[in-house]
């Protein structure tokens, strides 16, 4: 039986964003164990870097018809391409010059659109539905991203939901040795608008809770953030904590931790805390984590965390709310059989997330395109 080969186009590690980490772990998952050959990553970069893995068999330079020829041309090696969608990552306005790679592919592509928006500009919308006609297939992540599409005009034969994907661990969550104080956790690339603020402000409301909880906040400055402002967001976390006296409740990691080492501290946490300001978000990483891992979450209200969590799998609060944020999490710390109950249900929707499961779901949809192809030249 012949093996499928893939070519990704993304941004990929060391490049750290979510679409980066997503394309290594798809990648991880979707091909045979020992046949590195089966793929060639095309890696989105803002200017050349000195080195990239092994797998990477081109850098797409923002700007460059050369380097975008290229990359179509080591693309069209393979037999079928996945290609990462965001407005930010390729070049021009609202990242138009994916349009032109796109349409030098000769091979079947599947192209994973990470944000459809709910009120696009008019270029931003012709880009979406220009890049659906020329696809073959294209996936949405959550329910809500399909239903937004369908105000596109565009052909949604060809739209598939396809989850996320998660790693699941190994192992069930298990207490750690001191229970004696409760961990909140929020991980993730750090930047305004990830709501830290309102969950510092929502522990000055929980002082009354014996033992006091400890906030744990892990994950860099994000790489666009820290070029453009700095630390300042993570120092004006810091001040905000002083100012209201929880200081000694919060702390941050900003170090970067291997898989297993970022594994142990979810297990340990008491509840996952996303307190994201946007209301629009249809895709997170950090949730589906989250969920995979059994643990229970409070999430503000944006659409993927209605739609994951919505059935009692998790609580929701209302956006940049720090009273609502407090009440939930003293229920879920103050509850045993609520948190049980929450993670329970998290544990129940674990190996549908999990890579494995999502990377065949992506196999069965190549294997359909490619047939889809063939069918059409005979």
């Amino acid at each position: 039986m012949t093996t499928t080969t893939y070519g990704l186009l993304s941004t990929y590690p060391p490049t750290q964003c979510g679409l980066a980490t997503f394309t290594a772990a798809l990648r991880t998952h979707l091909g045979t164990p020992g046949r590195p050959e089966d793929f060639g990553v095309v890696r989105v970069v803002d200017e050349r870097e000195a080195a990239s893995p092994p797998e990477v068999v081109h850098e797409l330079m923002k700007g460059s018809s050369s380097s975008r020829r290229r990359a179509a041309a080591e693309l069209n090696r393979f037999d079928v391409a996945i290609v990462q969608h965001e407005y930010g990552i390729f070049g021009g306005p609202d990242g138009d010059e994916v349009l032109a790679l796109l349409d030098e592919l000769t091979i079947p592509s599947i192209v994973v659109l990470h944000t459809v928006l709910v009120n696009p500009s008019v270029r931003q919308k012709e880009i979406l539905e220009a890049v659906v006609r020329i696809a073959d297939a294209v996936v949405t992540m959550t329910r809500t991203a399909y239903r937004r599409l369908r105000d596109y005009e565009v052909d949604m034969t060809k739209a598939s939901v396809i989850p996320h994907g998660a790693h699941v661990p190994s192992r069930a969550s298990a207490p750690r040795p001191d229970t004696a104080r409760p961990t909140i956790l929020t991980w993730g690339l750090l930047g305004p608008g990830k709501g830290i603020e309102w969950a510092i402000e929502a522990l000055g409301l929980l002082r009354h809770l014996d033992p006091a909880p400890r906030y744990l906040v892990v994950g860099k400055t994000h790489p666009k953030v820290l070029e453009r402002h700095g630390e300042s967001y993570r120092d004006s976390l810091r001040d905000q904590a002083e100012r209201l006296g929880v200081s000694d409740q919060v702390e941050f990691n900003a170090a970067y931790l291997s898989l297993g080492t970022l594994e142990g501290i979810v297990r340990d946490a008491d509840v996952v805390l996303l307190p994201y300001d946007s209301p629009d978000q249809v895709t997170s990483g950090v949730l589906i984590e989250a969920v995979a891992a059994g643990k229970p979450v409070i999430s503000s209200r944006f659409p993927h965390a209605v739609e994951l969590l919505g059935d009692g799998t998790g609580l929701l609060v209302a956006h940049r709310n720090s009273r609502a944020i407090a009440a939930a999490l003293e229920q879920v710390l103050t509850q045993p059989e609520l948190k049980s109950t929450m993670a329970a249900r998290s544990a129940m929707l674990a190996p549908q997330l999990g890579w494995p499961a999502v990377a065949g779901q992506y196999r069965a949809l190549a294997e359909q395109i490619l047939t889809l192809r063939e069918t059409a030249v005979a």
